[in-house]
Parts: structure tokens; sequence; C-alpha cells
């Protein structure tokens, strides 16, 4: 019975925690063809585990590690704002292979840092046990490949969800970067000051998105009379 909760637990960690990496692949992915983004969110959700497995034995040093968080905060608040320049253009001038290995290498580098947690929450789940260890990490491949296609698609579909996916990964970043060791000892942010930079960052992102969009908008009106 433990063995069946501490299951259930890593599932429901798996649901709960695989939403920001899930989100990560789908903007960096986004500017690729339909066959090459599904290889990128294949590839990036495979690297993602692959990391996690390598960082369940690390993770809680890598959280001591001074600027490891800024920069992983730093780098995904680049990635919102590139895939917020890109949203609207049909054609990049990038070939299709170096944005597809460009997507990966975001992909990989914002992977250390964002899942540390999650690598955590389901090492403490799992009670030291290694089969439930590995249980949590293989589930999460399902998790993060269905979420980051979906978001995907909408994202497609509904192009104002990339100014919300991106207003999301500003809370992500100004999070990492607050609880960056070097800035928690130097600075000492309390929980408004890291609340009010998320927000901040949040809506400067949702609003600089809007603004790029009604830019190309006007551009192509422009360019039609």
């Amino acid at each position: 019975m433990h063995f069946i909760i501490s299951g259930l637990q890593i599932v429901l960690i798996d649901l709960l925690l695989a939403g920001d990496n899930a989100l990560i692949i789908a903007m960096a992915v986004r500017s690729l063809p339909p066959k090459e983004r599904r290889i990128g969110i294949i590839c990036g959700a495979g690297a993602a585990v692959l990391l996690r497995v390598g960082l369940t034995f690390i993770a809680g040093m890598l959280l001591n590690i001074q600027y490891v968080q800024l920069a992983g905060g730093l780098l995904v608040l680049w990635i919102a704002v590139k895939v917020l320049r890109e949203s609207g253009d049909p054609d990049h001038q990038a070939p299709t292979e170096a944005r597809f290995w460009e997507a990966i290498r975001y992909i990989v580098v914002a992977d250390i840092t964002m899942s540390t947690d999650n690598v955590l929450a389901i090492a403490g789940a799992s009670h030291g046990n290694f089969g439930l260890i590995l249980f949590g990490l293989a589930l999460s491949i399902p998790f993060i490949v269905f979420s980051s296609n979906l978001l995907s698609r909408l994202m497609d579909k509904y192009p104002w969800t990339i100014w919300v996916g991106a207003g999301i990964l500003g809370k992500v970043g100004g999070e990492m970067m607050m609880t960056d060791p070097v800035v928690v000892k130097h600075l000492h942010p309390s929980h408004f000051t890291s609340y009010a930079l998320q927000a901040v960052l949040t809506l400067g992102l949702i609003l600089v998105g809007r603004m790029w969009t009604a830019r190309k908008e006007a551009a192509v009106q422009a360019a039609v009379e």
C-alpha cells in the first residue's frame, strides 16, 4: 500500500510540474515546420528525462550553486522574448536545421535548471526507492510530449496564447532568478519583492507581445494597401 501511495504521489507530481518543461519545449520549437517540430518535441522531452536521471544524484547540490538559477531564469526570459519577436513571421531567415538544433540547445539548457525541483519532488516522494524514481522520470515523458504538442497546436490556432505562454515564462524566469543563492545572499529579496518581479515580468512580456503583434499587423496591412 505504501508503494502504491508513493507511486500515485509521483504521478500527481509529474502532472503538476511537467507544465513548465512542456511550455519551454512548445515555445522553443514553435518556429519549426510541423515535421521537425514533432521531432524536436520528442527529442526535447527525451533530453529532459535523461537530464533528470543525471540530476537525481546532484539535484540538491545544483540548487546551491551560485548563478545556475540566475542564468536559467535569464535564458527562460530570452526564449520568451525570442518567440514573441518571431510570432507572426511566416518565414524565418535561418535554415530549418539550424533552427532545430538551436531549439534543442535552448530546451536542454533550460531543463538543467527547470527540472531540479521536479527531481527533488520525485526523489522525496519515492523515499529512496530507485524503481519509483525511474517510474516517475519515465512517466514524465508522455506527459511532456502530450502537453508540448497540445500547447504548440494551441499557439498555431490561437496566436494570443503565445502572449500568455510568454507571460508564464516571465513568472518562471523571475522566480528562478530570485531563488538563486547569490541573489538570496546579497539582496535578501522578500516574498513581496519576488512576487512583484514575477508580476512585472509577466505583464511586461504580455504587453511586449501585443505591441509587436500590433506592429506586424499594421505593417502587413500597409503593404497590402
